[in-house]
């Protein structure tokens, strides 16, 4: 279990106590890492990504841990209402949207010095955009560890709606997770243009649905091809999920006029078509050749015992 750390400052002071945690992390490792793996249950507050929308998309360590808390802090809005009435209808909900570290941290800290299971729930993946960290970290000062449970996150769920891969042999060979310029992020911060120059990168943007027009003029404008393929995946996997196909140069106006400001997830590159790949290595009879690229005289046989499932190769 993590123990409290002792500072100069205010320990209710959630920055002082992120600072602290922080220069903790810079000096040692924390042992757990080296203790548990991404599917252990653990001691303490865990932070489980809801997934995109769909409840069915929760994982399966997610929805063991939501059916047995007392507590569920979770992300508004940006959480399907479905998925809290399915796996947590007998515990107290609480929305996070309006609420600041000093009310949070107390609140979670509380509940699970009581003796109750306490939950934070974020959308998509918690370790995508989704401030989780400051809160653990919050946490763990006051002696209460945490840890991440992964969950589904909004650019795998497009993909999947989209029947195409993020990434394609000769087509795409980099995913770009990024968001676009804005009060959080600077001019200078912003890569967009510099993985869709790359060419063969699928870029994800997230926080950006109010920021599409503006995102493709400053594409076009640096001289990006306009007829690159774009998607804008609103709603990713829930009831009411719409799909806008479009390019650099036509997608601004046609999520203009869908009227959408938020909650969708934006792909740029070739691989949104899913068209003009190349057939990979993996299922072309690779895996059976010799040191000499030349194809074994015994890789044609059929008996399954004796057969390498081309799946368990790493490309």
């Amino acid at each position: 279990m993590s123990e409290p750390v002792e500072t100069d400052d205010d320990e209710t002071d959630p920055q002082s106590a992120i600072d602290a945690q922080g220069e903790q992390r810079r000096a040692e490792l924390d042992d757990r890492i080296f203790e548990h793996n991404a599917g252990d249950e653990q001691e303490g507050i865990p932070f489980v990504g809801a997934g995109p929308g769909d409840p069915r998309l929760l994982t399966v360590a997610g929805k063991e841990l939501l059916e047995d808390a007392d507590l569920v802090v979770h992300a508004g809005s940006l959480v399907n209402s479905e998925l809290l009435e399915e796996y947590c209808d007998h515990a107290e909900t609480v929305s996070s949207i309006g609420k600041d570290l000093e009310e949070l941290i107390p609140l979670m800290r509380d509940a699970h010095e009581d003796g109750g299971n306490v939950v934070r729930l974020h959308s998509g993946d918690p370790a995508i955009y989704g401030a989780a960290l400051e809160q653990m970290d919050a946490l763990e000062h006051e002696g209460v560890p945490t840890y991440f449970v992964p969950g589904v996150t909004s650019a795998f769920a497009a993909s999947a709606t989209l029947r195409t891969q993020l990434t394609l042999n000769e087509v795409s060979n980099h995913v770009a997770f990024t968001r676009p310029q804005g009060k959080t992020l600077t001019e200078e911060d912003d890569h967009i243009g510099e993985f869709v120059e790359m060419g063969d990168v699928t870029t994800c943007i997230y926080l950006g649905t109010h920021a599409v027009a503006d995102t493709m003029d400053r594409l076009i404008d640096d001289g990006h091809d306009p007829e690159i393929p774009v998607a804008v995946v609103y709603h990713a996997s829930w009831p009411d999920e719409d799909v806008i196909y479009g390019t650099i140069g036509t997608i601004g106006e046609k999520v203009k006029d869908a009227g959408y400001r938020a909650s969708a997830m934006v792909v740029i590159g070739d691989a949104v078509t899913g068209a003009g790949y190349e057939r990979s290595y993996l299922y072309d009879g690779w895996a059976d050749r010799g040191p000499d690229g030349d194809a074994d005289d015994d890789s044609n046989e059929t008996a399954d015992n004796e057969q390498t499932d081309p799946a368990e190769t790493t490309q």
